[in-house]
């Protein structure tokens, strides 16, 4: 069965990517997962500079899935530069960074500065990050501010250029379009939605920051859709999350119109899932009949 796809120029020896900031810098993962036989992983989130991140509490489960409020914690671009990479470069699999910014200048030092990693062969723009300069609104929540900050990553960065879209929009297909027309190689959605959790006893918020980031199973009607609804708006690839737990999450995903894949909360629960991922769609193909998982892609039947 043939797992490779594309995402633009880029090659991906299956289709199972793992999803930032639940797979740490691919290390934490090494005891459990063959890192070489992901189709890639991308790294936490990195900032142009260090991030302490929020106060603690700043995690908190919830019913098939989990708030997160960590705040992008980082050691900043740099480190990642002098002590991540040169631990990791070698491996036989692509290596992606998810870059945060907080303005567009900063998205912009960052991603000249991982312009010069030849073993770094795409960056995933996450644009779910409050802009500063725009009073804390979300880059990733209008199509001017999207397009603004993709064109100027894109001008700075000239490897493939993934731009992460926030689902926490009324209209994300026109989102994907602003960064399609700005020059994104491809899109990946969906980001964390919006939500909270309240400790009756005491009263109060159980996350610090008050509101996180839900991801996990529960999240996956609301990606699908998505994902259904940007593949008939783009002609770019779409990488789709959003709680993907095993083979047959990521299969309807594929057939909604993703390319590829990230699997993320599961993680948390199976270090091993992607391994299992990968092995399930091999299955599936070949219980199909269908010799290419890219015959999948967009292939829903509706109607």
């Amino acid at each position: 069965m043939d797992l490779s796809v594309n995402i633009g120029e880029l090659r991906f020896k299956n289709p199972v990517l793992t999803a930032s900031g639940t797979f740490g810098y691919g290390e934490e993962f090494a005891d459990f997962v063959d890192l070489e036989r992901l189709g890639g992983f991308i790294v936490k989130g990195t900032t142009l500079n260090p991030r302490d991140g929020n106060p603690y509490p700043r995690m908190a489960e919830t019913p098939a899935g989990m708030l997160n409020a960590v705040g992008l914690q980082n050691k900043g671009v740099d480190y990642f530069i002098g002590q991540i990479y040169p631990r990791i470069k070698d491996l036989d699999t692509n290596v992606l960074v998810n870059l945060s910014g907080s303005s567009i200048e900063d998205y912009v030092a960052a991603a000249e500065k991982l312009a010069g990693l030849e073993r770094v062969p795409a960056i995933e723009l996450n644009i779910s990050c409050p802009n500063v300069k725009a009073g804390g609104m979300a880059f990733g929540t209008s199509c001017e501010a999207a397009g603004r900050v993709v064109a100027a990553v894109r001008r700075a960065y000239p490897r493939t250029l993934v731009v992460k879209l926030s689902p926490n929009v009324t209209d994300i297909a026109s989102i994907a379009k602003a960064v399609e027309a700005e020059g994104a190689d491809a899109v990946s959605l969906i980001n964390t939605l919006l939500g909270m959790a309240v400790n009756s006893e005491t009263q109060r918020p159980v996350l610090s920051t008050v509101t996180g980031g839900l991801s996990g199973a529960c999240v996956k009607p609301i990606a699908l859709r998505m994902v259904w609804q940007v593949y008939h708006a783009v002609k770019v690839p779409i990488i789709g999350l959003g709680g993907i737990m095993n083979a047959t999450d990521a299969i309807e995903f594929f057939l909604a119109g993703a390319t590829a894949i990230q699997v993320g909360t599961a993680n948390f629960i199976n270090p091993r899932v992607t391994m299992e991922i990968v092995d399930g769609i091999a299955a599936y193909l070949e219980r199909k009949n269908i010799g290419s998982v890219r015959e999948l892609v967009g292939q829903l039947k509706v109607g």
